[in-house]
């Protein structure tokens, strides 16, 4: 008698938790838009496909490690497996993302990107990104670096930036932090 053939290979499937992917997104691109901008200058971190109430923490730092002085962290949760930051700033260069979750196989997700400011010449027009700040038209990209205007969440306070920003259904976003301007 002939021993049964298996005819379908494994199918494989992402770990509970293992199976949602954040993106880094201009605070002019909208929440449900799931590209990914590795160029940005005011940003916010967006994630999808996530476990539902799966608590998230993220560290953002200088990449080279060494080269830069900007660091940003924070947790948050997410709700429906999905969710956003408030929008963020730091001053120009290149960072990495490192977005870390309980049970979580390997060393996390990643992501480098660039963030890239330029000062508008005077009198430009100006647009509202989706935060409710004041931009350039043309996008955040555009902008103006870390130096904040319209009515932005993040507030630097002694050092320490703190952020509460609504998400699905009376979820808080506490984010803490080193904010460096220049």
């Amino acid at each position: 008698m002939f021993a049964p053939l298996a005819l379908f290979p494994a199918v494989a499937s992402a770990a509970a938790g293992d199976n949602g992917d954040v993106k880094i997104h201009a605070t002019t691109t909208p929440v449900d838009d799931q590209r990914n901008e590795p160029k940005v200058c005011r940003f916010y971190l967006d994630a999808f496909n996530f476990d539902t109430l799966q608590q998230v923490t993220w560290t953002i730092d200088p990449q080279p490690a060494n080269s830069g002085t900007g660091h940003l962290e924070g947790t948050i949760t997410l709700v429906d497996g999905t969710g956003h930051t408030a929008a963020l700033s730091l001053p120009n260069g290149q960072y990495k993302l490192t977005w870390t979750f309980e049970g979580e196989n390997g060393a996390g997700k990643h992501k480098v990107f660039k963030v890239s400011c330029v000062t508008p010449p005077p009198n430009t027009p100006t647009n509202t990104d989706i935060f409710g700040n004041v931009v350039p038209v043309g996008g955040a990209d555009t902008g103006v670096g870390s130096t904040v205007s319209g009515s932005d969440p993040v507030k630097a306070v002694g050092g320490v930036a703190i952020a509460a920003a609504a998400l699905g259904g009376g979820v808080w976003l506490l984010r803490r932090g080193r904010r460096s301007d220049g």
